[in-house]
C-alpha cells in the first residue's frame, strides 16, 4: 500500500493527464458519431467536430501557458480575472453582444465563436477564494474575514449568473465555494448556514421559473412527463438500457436520430452507454474517480497554502460538474443543462477545464512530497500563514 501511495504521489499528474487525454479522445469520437444528426449541424456532418477541435486547440494552448507560468502569477493578478469575469457576465445583457439562446442570456459572441462567461467565473471564484484565504489566513475563522467578505465576493458573480437564468452554474460555483472554505478552515457553523440558505435560494428561484419547476416535477414523476419536460431523461434511460453491457456498436445508436435532444452535448453519456455499453460507461466513472485521487494528491503536495486551495478548488469544480451531469443523465438528479467535462460538446467548458489542468501541472511542478497525514486541519494550516 505504501508503494502504491508513493507511486501515485510521484506520478499523479502523469496519470491525470493520461486519463484526461483518453476522455477528450472519447469525446471527439462520440461527437463524430452523434453530432451529424443534430438539427444545428446545418447539413454539415463535421460541423460540431470542427468547432470542438477548434476549441480543443485553444484549450491546449491555454493548458500549455498555464503549465509554464508560475501559478503565483494568478495570485498577483486575481483581481484582473475577477473583474474581467464580472464584466463579461454583464455583457451578456448588452444587445448585439450578449446572445439569447433557449430563453437564457448565457453567451457572448463575435462571428462563429461564442463564449460562455460563467466558465471564466468558475476560475475567478476559485482564484479569489484561494488568494483571500492565503492573504488572511490568521483570520479564517472570523465571521467577517473568514465568511462574510469571501461569500460576498463570490456572491457578486453568482448574482450575475443567476440573472442569466443559469441556476446550474450558480449552484456549481456555490458548492465549490463552500467546499473550498471548508478546507481553508472557515467555521463550520457559518458554512452550514450558508449551504442551507444557498440550497433554499436555488429551490425558491426554481419554483418561480415555470420551466425549472416543470423539470423538477418531471424528475419526481418521470412517466407522467415522459413526452414533455421529462423527454430527455426518459430517452436517456432508454438509450442506456438498450446498450446493455457491450453496446450496439460505435455509430449504431438509435437515440441520436432526433429521439434524444442534445445527444451530442449534455446527454452524450447515455449515447456512450447505447453505442459502447456499460463497460465503457463504468470506465468513464472510474476515470473521474482517478482524476479525483490524482487531483487531490496534487493539492496536498502543493508547496504553499495558495497552491493547495487553488488546485483543490479546480479539481472540485470539475468533479462536481461531472457528478451533476452523470446524475441528471441517469435520472438521479433533475434535468439541468451542464456538459460532461472533457467529453461533451462545449468549447468554453473544454477550454476552461484544460486551463485548470494546466494550472494543476504547474502546481505539481512546484510541489513537494507529503509525509504527514491528510486532513482538514493539516490542509488548512500546513504553511505558516502570512498577512
Amino acid at each position: 500500500m505504501k508503494a502504491i501511495t508513493a507511486i501515485l504521489q510521484r506520478h499523479s499528474i502523469h496519470i491525470l493527464l493520461l486519463v484526461i487525454a483518453a476522455l477528450v479522445t472519447l469525446g471527439i469520437v462520440m461527437l463524430f458519431s452523434t453530432s451529424a444528426f443534430a438539427q444545428q449541424a446545418h447539413g454539415d456532418m463535421y460541423y460540431f467536430v470542427k468547432r470542438q477541435c477548434f476549441w480543443l486547440g485553444i484549450g491546449l494552448v491555454a493548458c500549455t501557458v498555464a503549465a509554464l507560468v508560475d501559478y503565483h502569477f494568478w495570485q498577483k493578478w486575481w483581481w484582473v480575472i475577477f473583474v474581467g469575469a464580472a464584466v463579461l457576465l454583464a455583457l451578456c445583457f448588452v444587445p448585439h453582444i450578449g446572445l439569447r439562446i433557449n430563453g437564457s442570456r448565457r453567451w457572448i459572441g463575435v462571428g462563429f465563436a461564442n463564449f460562455q462567461p460563467s466558465e471564466l467565473a468558475k476560475v475567478a471564484a476559485v482564484v479569489f477564494l484561494a488568494w483571500w484565504y492565503d492573504r488572511f489566513a490568521p483570520r479564517t475563522r472570523e465571521f467577517l474575514f473568514g465568511f462574510v467578505i469571501p461569500v460576498a465576493g463570490v456572491g457578486l458573480l453568482l448574482a450575475l449568473i443567476a440573472k442569466e437564468v443559469d441556476l446550474g452554474a450558480a449552484a456549481l460555483i456555490g458548492a465549490t465555494m463552500v467546499a473550498t472554505m471548508f478546507v481553508a478552515g472557515s467555521a463550520l457553523r457559518y458554512l452550514g448556514s450558508c449551504a442551507l440558505v444557498g440550497l433554499a435560494g436555488v429551490i425558491f428561484i426554481a419554483t418561480k421559473i415555470p420551466e425549472r419547476m416543470a423539470r423538477f416535477l418531471a424528475f419526481l414523476h418521470p412517466e407522467q412527463y415522459r413526452l414533455s419536460e421529462g423527454l430527455q431523461q426518459w430517452q436517456a434511460l432508454i438509450a442506456i438500457g438498450s446498450g446493455g453491457v457491450d453496446g450496439l456498436g460505435l455509430g449504431d445508436g438509435r437515440q441520436k436520430y432526433a429521439y434524444l435532444p442534445e445527444a451530442h452535448t449534455d446527454f452524450i453519456f447515455p449515447m456512450i452507454g447505447e453505442e459502447l455499453g456499460l463497460k465503457i460507461t463504468l470506465l468513464i466513472i472510474a476515470a473521474y474517480l482517478i482524476i479525483c485521487v490524482c487531483g487531490y494528491l496534487v493539492s496536498v503536495n502543493a508547496k504553499d497554502r495558495f497552491g493547495m486551495l487553488l488546485s483543490f478548488g479546480f479539481v472540485t469544480m470539475i468533479l462536481l460538474q461531472a457528478a451533476v451531469n452523470l446524475g441528471m443523465t441517469t435520472s438521479l438528479l433533475p434535468n439541468k443543462g451542464m456538459p460532461l467535462p472533457f467529453i461533451s460538446f462545449g468549447g468554453s467548458n473544454l477550454m476552461i477545464c484544460l486551463f485548470m489542468v494546466g494550472v494543476l501541472i504547474n502546481i505539481h511542478r512546484h510541489g513537494h512530497p507529503v509525509t504527514a497525514p491528510i486532513g482538514r486541519i493539516r490542509l488548512a494550516a500546513r504553511v505558516t500563514p502570512r498577512i
